[in-house]
């Protein structure tokens, strides 16, 4: 990339001409980390610890999958913004049948939970928080099943790191602050309190930074698993069988047993046939063209095909000429961006239940040219609704009287303060990213059973708070209502991205809402602008808040646009005047983790975000 030197302009210029000057300056900063290179493996995630038990596969003769899985099972320990009854999904690249595998690991609606249960409490949505926030927990089977059909390593293998951080790990600050912060919610349930209190009655009542956190309650149940694979392989099965042994075990038998006790004794409606009821599937990925290159995401029970019909729309528009991040650019993409997710908003559901999403219509390239129609280039539209994707795969629209309503579906409610709003749209998780010499690629987003988590009796599982994403007046989603054996429509959402058939791209993002708006910029960075893989994970990206939030109150800002302290005064500016409410932070980058696959050298390039504690090691 050619250096580039910033203009100052005249303050005599017209915004508008400023507009055309800009596109010329291109972004070309130092990135504060360095590039991760490797040859044979690498390992990324968003704890160092957690990498560094996806390293320890990789010496054991562990593939990528495994070592996705004992990162997905340490970052779970550390409590990286999600736990073990949390939900876990992944995209796979299978190097010896070419192809794309999407894992679903996201738990249903439990026995109970309808919306008229949650009517008759006086609640316009899910609870956020709680025992009857929770979905049945995902994690579990979502490792196990990964491990068992793509690993290679014993279940024991894999859960050894973990099982050595339950046992006692130094905890993080950014969890030691979670727990502090929300230790008033925490005192509500009586084995979270006895869990994550052990300094109760002092002013500081957390665990301390550096202290080294003990979980018994968890490292029984993990061992638990383990035995089970154990006690199988002894009596003649197979390595999968007996890895499934411990699936069954977790969600069948003893521990099962116990998540359920803990669970309903404090309020929950989980029970032993949701459990074991509740199944993984192995999918096919959705996936879309844009310049040659294939990107793939998971389906519509989770929000990745938004960023597919975004990359839909903005191959009709000249995005290099505009610039990095200049106004008519930032105007762009947040157009194209709202108006997928008002489609996100009002079309996608799990595809398990009727009705039927319209899905191809949706990533149909005709639809999205229909779509950009729509685009006002010198101002934004606060009143972007979903489309009508049905013609366009040949149909007729069911809930056109459902449209005409929807963006009066969910007015009424009361507003969240700035702080708490922002707060639930950008919560986080964590991300892995994995890859090996042989051509196993895994990106995952896994989430759920974060802090403040109500932890089931005493199996040290927190329970998912996912329960939250359904809606329960169809008007506002027909496809989405909260139904018991139902998966919510999530927000987690991995990519890979394939080009001549091998894999050029493999990324991930925690941050709720803004996950796929921060993955279609990090695609953009490196492909319209050429940036590497670091300076695409750490290069400064904006946000809407004009989509409805999948958490809380699930409001929408219409206009709010958050920018980077970094952006120019005259940049803000030109976005005043196109109607946009402006807030500002000094990262904006994400945190993005992600691999490129430089097949020019046969070797990989790690991005790590310098946004938080995400980590990568590789050989």
């Amino acid at each position: 990339m050619k250096n580039c030197h910033p203009v100052t302009p005249s303050p005599r210029l017209p915004v508008t001409l400023l507009l055309f000057l800009l596109p010329i300056l291109l972004p070309a900063q130092r990135p504060q980390k360095p590039v991760l290179h490797a040859r044979h493996w690498l390992a990324i995630t968003g704890k160092p610890l957690g990498a560094t038990a996806g390293a320890r596969m990789f010496h054991q003769g562990g593939n990528a999958v495994d070592a996705a899985c004992a990162m997905l099972a340490a970052t779970s320990t550390m409590w990286d913004v999600l736990s073990w009854g949390g939900e876990t999904q992944a995209l796979i690249y299978n190097p010896h049948t070419k192809k794309v595998i999407a894992i679903n690991a996201l738990g249903v609606a439990p026995t109970g939970a309808t919306p008229e249960f949650f009517q008759e409490k006086g609640m316009a949505v899910p609870p956020a928080y709680g025992p009857l926030a929770a979905v049945t927990p995902g994690t579990p089977g979502g490792l196990l099943t990964m491990l068992a059909e793509y690993g290679t390593l014993s279940l024991a293998q894999v859960l050894a790191p973990a099982m050595e951080m339950a046992e006692g790990y130094p905890i993080e600050e950014s969890a030691v602050r979670s727990i502090e912060r929300n230790k008033g919610r925490i005192k509500e349930w009586p084995y979270s309190k006895k869990l994550f209190l052990p300094h109760l009655g002092e002013e500081h009542e957390a665990p301390r930074v550096g202290e080294v956190f003990r979980q018994p309650g968890l490292l029984n149940t993990l061992r638990k698993m383990a035995e089970a694979e154990k006690q199988a392989l002894s009596a003649g099965k197979s390595r999968k069988e007996a890895i499934y042994a411990a699936y069954d075990r977790f969600y069948r038998g003893d521990i099962a047993e116990e998540f359920v006790r803990g669970c309903r004794e404090q309020g929950g409606l989980i029970t032993m046939e949701d459990l074991d009821k509740w199944q993984v599937y192995l999918e096919e990925p959705v996936k879309t063209d844009y310049k040659g290159i294939e990107v793939y995401k998971l389906t519509h029970w989770v929000q990745g095909p938004v960023m597919l019909q975004a990359l839909n729309m903005l191959e009709n528009y000249d995005l290099k000429s505009m610039g990095y991040n200049t106004a008519r650019y930032i105007h762009t993409l947040y157009q194209v961006m709202n108006l997928a997710f008002a489609d996100r908003d009002f079309y996608y559901g799990d595809p398990y239940f009727p009705p039927e999403e319209p899905i191809k219509g949706l990533l149909s390239k005709d639809y999205a040219k229909e779509r950009i129609k729509q685009v006002n280039p010198e101002k934004n539209d606060p009143k972007a609704a979903p489309g009508d994707p049905y013609p366009f795969q040949g149909g007729e629209n069911p809930y056109k009287d459902y449209l005409q309503e929807w963006s009066s579906a969910s007015m009424g409610r009361a507003p969240s303060g700035h702080q708490e709003f922002m707060e639930r749209f950008l919560a986080g998780t964590t991300s892995i990213q994995a890859t090996d010499a042989e051509g196993w690629v895994v990106s995952v987003t896994p989430s759920g059973g974060w802090i403040p988590a109500c932890i089931a009796g005493n199996t040290g599982v927190g329970m998912s708070q996912r329960l939250q994403s359904f809606v329960l007046n169809p008007k506002e989603n027909p496809y989405n209502v909260l139904e018991p054996g139902k998966r919510p429509r999530a927000t987690l959402t991995p990519g890979l991205a394939l080009q001549d058939g091998r894999p050029y791209l493999s990324f991930a993002v925690q941050g709720g809402d803004t996950q796929d708006q921060n993955l279609l910029q990090f695609f953009l960075n490196m492909v319209e602008f050429g940036m590497n893989v670091q300076q695409a994970c750490e290069a400064a990206n904006f946000n809407s808040f004009q989509l409805r939030n999948s958490f809380g109150e699930h409001e929408s800002k219409p206009g709010e646009l958050l920018l980077n302290e970094s952006v120019p005064d005259w940049t803000r500016s030109a976005l005043e005047d196109m109607g946009y409410k402006l807030d500002f932070e000094p990262r904006t980058s994400g945190p993005i983790n992600a691999v490129f696959f430089d097949w020019a050298h046969g070797t990989f390039w790690g991005g790590s975000s310098n946004h938080g504690d995400d980590y990568g090691i590789g050989w």
